[in-house]
């Protein structure tokens, strides 16, 4: 038997991770789905199951509520002859304006502080923008770590694994970003940052190609965006500059 359930408190590919892990525990339960674009949870049990028990097995975890699906529902249907909508789908610059917009920051700034006698120094500009880039995203991703540690191993492969990698990483990023702000070991600190990056971008590409739809958390939890090939060519990005910046040393 299936039977459908509405959920609340996912705001990331690593809470509907951690809704599905703990009710598929559940004696009786073969399988879960999660929805997250409707917060909705597909439950397939052997033998029935009470809500009371799904509620129970996710008391541990208060952010997330499960309930019975139709019970939900009945308030909006007597409330159906109001005026409603449904809200339009994004475009492609409606979704990345966060990011697009940090980026613009980001550059903008790092041409300033490289433009020099009237001339772009552009090992400069890699230096700043990179350092930009990382103390930036770090502190989108500090707002709420443990949201982005759910989020974060809803992809990344050593996060998976290991949970605690996600609350280490945004102290990498925040690190990077120091160390190139004050060109701090250069070669290193590039080093690092192919092999951080480059290693990132392993899970978002299965993620993608396996067309996972979660959240990227590459902005924290605060902004809702995709995981698409956006957020491949961002990652890859940076292992290129990183990367150019060593072979002009």
């Amino acid at each position: 038997m299936t039977h459908q359930y509405q959920l609340t408190g996912l705001t990331c590919g690593g809470c509907a991770a951690t809704v599905k892990k703990v009710l598929s525990q559940i004696v009786g339960i073969q399988s879960v789905e999660i929805n997250e674009q409707h917060d909705e949870a597909t439950i397939t049990m052997s033998n029935h199951v009470a809500t009371d028990t799904l509620k129970a097995a996710l008391a541990s975890h208060p952010k997330y509520t499960i309930s019975d699906k139709m019970a939900v529902q009945s308030i909006p249907s007597v409330l159906s002859t109001t005026n409603t909508f449904d809200e339009p789908e994004k475009s492609w610059f409606e979704t990345y304006k966060p990011l697009l917009t940090v980026f613009a920051y980001i550059a903008g700034i790092s041409l300033l502080a490289s433009w020099q006698d009237a001339t772009l120094n552009g090992m400069q500009f890699m230096r700043f923008f990179m350092a930009g880039f990382f103390l930036a995203f770090s502190f989108f991703k500090m707002l709420d770590i443990a949201g982005f540690a759910d989020s974060y191993s809803g992809y990344d492969l050593l996060a998976k694994q290991w949970k605690g990698y996600g609350y280490v990483y945004p102290f990498i990023e925040l690190a990077l970003g120091v160390a190139y702000l004050i060109d701090f070991q250069p070669y290193v600190t590039n080093i690092v940052t192919i092999a951080v990056m480059g290693f990132s971008t392993i899970g978002v590409m299965q993620s993608v190609l396996n067309k996972q739809k979660i959240r990227c958390a590459c902005l924290g939890t605060g902004f809702n965006l995709p995981m698409t090939t956006v957020t491949i060519i961002e990652d890859l990005l940076m292992v290129a500059m990183a990367a150019i910046m060593l072979f002009l040393m």
